[in-house]
């Protein structure tokens, strides 16, 4: 009877995953040779590595609403991994391009278009954005009437999609604005991710500027409440409930020191015995001054 290797099998996967995220498409669908396949890496990586640009989709207040990463479509329907994103030196002009790579595609740059759930937007013209022209201004190929593609649609950020931008930008660049930058990796086509928060909207991360977690010295620092930065976050002493008033402190403290449950269980006790005096009261009464 034959066995399996499933041992084998999973690390052949695991060999082919690895291939496929460095040399992402410029294998034009068909696989390298070993001996190309370590060509490629010598040639490509340390260049990759060295001069990596991050893509986002970027609101009027500096909030990075969306990274795009290699699988993030354009606005010509193909994804940031189709696009020229390795260069041997970084272009000097701003805004860099990233031109489609994909035969007869006229993109002459990535171009973030966003999502409504899982939805497409429409423009103001009630068309689609694959309805509209990929070059120049992006006018409308059903309607003469609209000048380019222009969606009303709200963003999470509270900001229409028509006042965000792609953003293409360096290392260098998004040190200098406090943004995060992640590990070197030698993968294709990374654009902004940079961890597993860069997968959430830009309003839901960790702190209101989208810039990514809190630095390594507030995770690491030793406090009242343990090393947890969340338990530290219910320490009184502490800045973030530095404002909150007696009382919140004074419920805060008690959650911190007794169960769950059975805090719990003590206000709904506290309850029960305010609605018995309640009724003790009542019964006292005369009937005309019962509620």
């Amino acid at each position: 009877m034959e066995r399996l290797h499933f041992q084998g099998a999973a690390g052949a996967i695991e060999d082919y995953l690895e291939y496929r995220r460095i040399v992402g498409e410029d294998d034009e669908g068909k696989l390298f040779t070993p001996e190309e396949y370590e060509e490629y890496k010598k040639t490509i990586l340390p260049m990759r590595m060295q001069n990596r640009l991050f893509v986002s989709w970027r609101s009027p207040n500096g909030i990075d609403c969306k990274l795009v990463g290699p699988e993030t479509l354009c606005f010509c329907t193909h994804r940031y991994k189709q696009h020229k994103t390795d260069f041997k030196e970084l272009p000097k002009e701003h805004p860099i391009h990233l031109p489609c790579k994909v035969s007869k595609c006229q993109c002459k740059s990535y171009h973030y278009v966003p999502l409504n759930g899982s939805q497409p937007i429409r423009c103001r013209c009630k068309h689609f954005a694959e309805d509209h022209s990929v070059a120049g201004s992006y006018r409308c190929t059903k309607c003469s009437g609209c000048a380019g593609f222009h969606s009303s649609f709200t963003c999470g950020c509270s900001q229409p999609a028509f006042a965000h931008d792609t953003v293409v930008e360096t290392k260098e660049e998004r040190l200098a604005q406090g943004k995060p930058v992640g590990q070197d990796v030698p993968y294709a086509a990374m654009g902004g991710l940079t961890g597993f928060s860069s997968l959430a909207e830009g309003y839901m991360r960790l702190d209101e500027s989208g810039i990514g977690a809190p630095d390594r010295s507030f995770l690491e620092a030793s406090g009242g409440c343990g090393s947890h930065p969340f338990l530290r976050a219910y320490d009184p002493s502490s800045s973030a409930v530095a404002g909150l008033s007696s009382a919140d402190k004074e419920l805060s403290h008690v959650r911190r020191t007794e169960d769950d449950m059975n805090f719990y269980e003590k206000r709904y006790q506290e309850r029960l015995q305010k609605e018995k005096e309640q009724r003790r009261l009542s019964s006292k009464l005369p009937n005309t001054q019962r509620p």
